[in-house]
């Protein structure tokens, strides 16, 4: 090691303003001219390994089988009496329902004795544990999170969810997505392939890592050829729903689908053989294939007239969703606990779940549409119109999401990228 003091000689290339690039054969180069400059530089002072306060900081991320005490051995901590706090003290339960990729900052002194601790629960506050005087204290309290706008967009090639993982899509944004646009497209049967989607969200992080997604702030979703964007706005009530840019409610009167992902397995028909009765009769509705204890959710916001067992139907749900509109729900394995006659449902609220009682071969769900009690099909009867933003909060809502049709141009620009900035 060099004395304090030594000189240091550093030669510097005077290639000011030069890159590196490749170079064609046979170039010949003019010698490059050097300057040597020689400086004083005094010697860094070296940390003492002996002192006794030294502590030391290390980050683990949790790995798939982990334990608290294997985590904590691979930072480095031989400390038994850590361990029996960590086991024994109900502050510190948090720790053993560890997230597999989440961080665990630790702090060991020289000796390998746990000093500190910091883990963000899924509660999502942070858990700290300390050691003072020799004795462990653990204490939880909120933490400030960061929330960051984030942009991606994505191609379908098999599936929405397939594309959204390609994309780095969380699951949750893709649900919300699905359920975003659910008035317009029923995204088992009308999704094909070559179809785009681009979504603006919330992303929440804590210390720079990303604990949970947000809102949906604006998304686009090319379906046939036919593109639908909407928008989220706070209406005149309070209340935040999403809109297109003519500002109609993108929630419609009416969802496609009361079964999420399902598959159709009979359609509405004025003539089906009956597997059951073993004749020809109509299938006044459509029957939707779904594992016993799928949710089942209302089509539109109602008041139920009657739920209970009848017939064919089996366990069966009556909607009244409109002066001339119903709806109903056959075959259920069982209903919501808060279901029942004069009940009062909203659109996407779970009411029942799949199953195969009364005429059933198989667990599915019957849906049937009525306008006047007449049936009609769901798949192509037109539905009511969604209500629309105000006269008097149109010009707002217009310069509200522009920043946001912006952003969504530049996701579409962006195919498989993704953006995000702090707000």
């Amino acid at each position: 090691m060099p004395a304090p003091g030594q000189w240091l000689a550093v030669a510097v290339l005077s290639l000011s303003g030069m890159a590196a690039f490749g170079l064609a054969p046979d170039t010949v180069l003019d010698t490059v001219p050097t300057l040597t400059i020689e400086r004083a530089l005094p010697r860094p002072a070296l940390p003492d390994a002996d002192a006794a306060d030294t502590t030391y900081w290390r980050e683990e991320r949790v790995r798939r089988g982990d334990t608290i005490g294997s985590l904590l051995a691979r930072a480095g901590v031989d400390d038994p009496e850590a361990m029996q706090f960590l086991r024994t003290d109900p502050a510190a339960r948090p720790l053993y329902r560890l997230n597999p990729g989440r961080p665990v900052h630790v702090a060991t002194d020289a000796d390998g004795e746990l000093v500190g601790l910091r883990f963000h629960t899924r509660a999502g506050e942070m858990l700290a544990i300390e050691r003072h005087d020799g004795a462990f204290r653990a204490e939880s309290a909120p933490v400030a999170e960061d929330v960051r706008t984030v942009l991606r967009s994505g191609e379908i090639r098999s599936s929405l969810f397939g594309a959204a993982d390609a994309a780095g899509i969380p699951d949750a944004v893709t649900v919300a997505l699905a359920e975003v646009f659910a008035g317009d497209i029923d995204f088992y049967h009308d999704v094909q392939r070559g179809d785009r989607f681009s979504v603006v969200y919330e992303m929440r992080y804590v210390d720079g890592e990303p604990v949970g997604s947000g809102r949906i702030l604006a998304a686009e979703f090319e379906n046939r050829g036919v593109t639908l964007r909407v928008f989220l706005w706070r209406d005149a009530d309070g209340e935040e729903g999403y809109f297109t840019e003519a500002g109609r409610s993108a929630r419609g009167a009416f969802l496609r689908s009361p079964v999420e992902f399902s598959r159709i397995t009979s359609g509405f028909t004025r003539a089906r053989f009956h597997p059951i009765l073993q004749k020809w009769r109509a299938h006044k509705g459509v029957d939707y294939a779904a594992p016993t204890g799928t949710p089942v959710r209302a089509t539109a916001d109602g008041v139920v007239t009657f739920a209970g067992r009848q017939g064919g139907y089996g366990n069966v749900i009556f909607v009244r969703n409109q002066r001339t509109y119903s709806t109903v729900y056959g075959h259920l394995s069982r209903f919501a606990p808060q279901v029942k006659a004069g009940a009062r449902v909203r659109q996407g609220e779970t009411i029942g779940y799949v199953g195969m009682t009364g005429w059933a071969t198989g667990p599915h769900l019957h849906y049937e549409f009525r306008i006047a009690d007449v049936a009609r099909n769901p798949l192509t009867v037109a539905l009511p119109t969604a209500p629309t933003i105000g006269p008097d909060r149109v010009d707002e809502f217009k310069a509200a999401i522009l920043p946001l049709a912006d952003s969504l141009v530049l996701a579409r620009s962006l195919p498989g990228a993704a953006l995000a900035a702090t707000d």
